[in-house]
Parts: structure tokens; C-alpha cells; sequence
């Protein structure tokens, strides 16, 4: 994709009546931890608990009026599926969420919560697939990618353009790689509002296929994910990979014992919720100290969606 600086902008200006800009915190305690002067963007406090709000309200609002009427479909069983629900909701168009049979009840509950209409299916991606083709063939819904779709990435890179607007001079922006929409948005965000600020992607050794692929110069899969960040098992896809690849500082690994460690320290010393998934991004900060020293840091908690009968601490 060609970078047009205003379209990110033009992107904001849309979501923003549909979507919270969420606050900015600060830590004493983490700088004097990290060594570093370190910025939050709270994505923990959007809409729905998570930055997916923004990539689903932007997707949605630039279809046509007859496309809004058929309705839009996703496969998800995390995040997307409730962001997709919400912000279909707040636009009166309908929403087909195909999810695995396996997902967990309380996924379910938010889902319809939102006003999204559940298709169920075995739990594979190509039963996911074929039962939203089902969906597209017979309402002739739009079909929506939670990560792979640039109207999509826009809307998530959002949170950084507003994390820039706010402090301008960062460093270093630290996100978290799961399907790559995220980190992708980002580093247009940052070529768009301060292209000497350099994106870094946080991501479990268990579910390493972004770092994999940054190697191999081509998308990698991960054969098992057995990580606590169930928010970043999906992988990179066709559109967000070139942008990833081509702008990206560095992504870094971080063991289990390290993401539960700085989601315990976020919740103790911040007084927030943050999944796993976001707490990625503060154990990468930690684990490299000495790369991040003195340094201005923009931290994106990407969501705050946790199963609290599941708590690793």
C-alpha cells in the first residue's frame, strides 16, 4: 500500500463519534523499572475492551448504503467478534459472527450482548471459512477479516495517531503481533506523524510466527500455540505482511513466565485489567532494558478482555 499521511487522518476523523480516545497513563513505578520514560495508550478502556473496536467501525462505514443493509460477516471467537457485533450494533447493520462450537461461553454471551447474530461451527479455519462463505452467499453480507483488510488496519492504527498526538516525540512505539492489524496500523500511524519513531512488535515465543516470517521473508504458521495470550495466536496475513516486513524495527519474543509477570505488575501498580495479549508489550520492555534505556516509549495495552475465573496469579 501507498502511504497517503491524510488518510489515516481522514480515517480518525470517521470512527471518532463511534469510538472512545482513550486516556494515556503513566507509571513512576515502571519508568524507575524500565529505565525508560514510558506512555500507555489505554485500549484496555475502549469501547467493547479492545483497540479491534476501531478496524470494525471504519470497515463497516465505508460500505455502501447497500451493502450496510445485507449485513457483515467475520469468523472469531475473540475480540473481533464482539467489535464487529458493537459497532454493527451502533450503525444499524447486522452482524454474522461464525464461531467454533469450542468457544468459551462468556465469548458467546458478549457476542449476542452486542447484537451479533452467532453461527456456529467445528473449530478449524476451514470450517470457519466455509460456513462465512455460507453466509455471504446467502445474505449477501460483506465479509469482514479481523486483520487482513485495510480498512480494517486503518482503524487500528488510530490509537497510535492519537498516542503521537499526544506525545509527539516518541521513541519507540511498542504493540503486540497477532494477525498483524495492529502493529501494521501502527507503523503507518508513525509514517504518517513521526517517521523517525520506531515500531517494535511484541510476540510469545510460543505463537512465533511474525518473528518467523520476518526471517523467511515470507508468512509463516505457528503448529502449536500454547500460549497464555490467546489474543495473538492468529497469524500475519497477505495484505499487513509487506508493511510489516518492510517498516518493522525488530519483533521480540517473550516467555510465558515474562508476559504473566508484566500483566501482574500492570494490574498491581496501575490499578487496570489488561490481558495477556497486552502485556506482551511491557515484558519486551523489560526483557530489553538496555535497548530501551533513557528512551521515550508509547506502550499500546491493546485490550482488557479476561476471563477472571482463569487468572494466571
Amino acid at each position: 500500500m501507498k502511504l497517503n499521511p491524510q488518510e489515516i487522518l481522514e480515517t480518525h476523523k470517521r470512527i471518532l463519534p463511534y469510538v472512545h480516545n482513550t486516556p494515556m497513563l503513566t507509571s513512576q513505578t515502571i519508568n524507575s523499572q524500565s529505565g525508560a520514560q514510558v506512555f500507555f495508550k489505554c485500549e484496555n478502556f475502549q469501547k467493547m475492551g479492545a483497540f479491534k473496536m476501531r478496524g470494525a467501525v471504519n470497515a463497516i462505514l465505508q460500505l455502501s448504503d447497500e451493502e450496510r443493509k445485507r449485513g457483515v460477516v467475520t469468523h472469531s471467537s475473540g475480540n473481533f467478534a464482539q467489535a464487529l457485533s458493537l459497532a454493527a450494533k451502533s450503525l444499524n447493520v447486522p452482524a454474522f459472527v461464525v464461531m467454533p462450537n469450542t468457544a468459551p461461553q462468556v465469548k458467546k454471551d458478549a457476542v449476542k450482548g452486542y447484537g451479533g447474530e452467532i453461527i456456529e461451527c467445528p473449530p478449524t479455519l476451514t470450517d470457519r471459512e466455509h460456513a462465512a462463505n455460507q453466509i455471504v452467499l446467502d445474505k449477501g453480507a460483506t465479509f469482514l477479516h479481523p486483520s487482513n483488510n485495510w480498512d480494517v488496519i486503518l482503524g487500528q492504527g488510530t490509537a497510535a495517531l492519537e498516542l503521537l498526538s499526544e506525545i509527539a516525540d516518541l521513541d519507540y512505539i511498542l504493540t503486540p503481533v497477532g494477525g498483524g492489524g495492529l502493529v501494521a496500523g501502527t507503523i503507518l500511524a508513525t509514517l504518517s506523524k513521526n517517521p523517525s519513531c520506531r515500531v517494535i512488535g511484541a510476540e510469545p515465543s510460543e505463537a512465533d510466527d511474525a518473528y518467523r516470517s520476518l526471517i523467511s521473508g515470507e508468512i509463516e504458521t505457528n503448529t502449536s500455540t500454547y500460549t497464555i495470550a490467546d489474543g495473538l495466536k492468529t497469524q500475519l496475513g497477505s495484505l499487513n505482511f509487506p508493511v510489516i516486513r518492510d517498516h518493522i524495527d525488530a519483533i521480540i519474543r517473550v516467555e510465558e513466565t515474562e508476559i504473566i509477570a508484566a500483566m501482574q505488575l500492570i494490574w498491581e501498580r496501575m490499578k487496570i485489567i489488561v490481558e495477556p495479549s497486552a502485556a506482551t508489550t511491557l515484558a519486551v520492555l523489560l526483557k530489553e532494558k538496555e535497548r530501551f534505556a533513557n528512551k521515550k516509549i508509547g506502550i499500546i495495552l491493546s485490550g482488557g478482555n479476561v476471563d477472571l475465573k482463569k487468572l494466571p496469579f
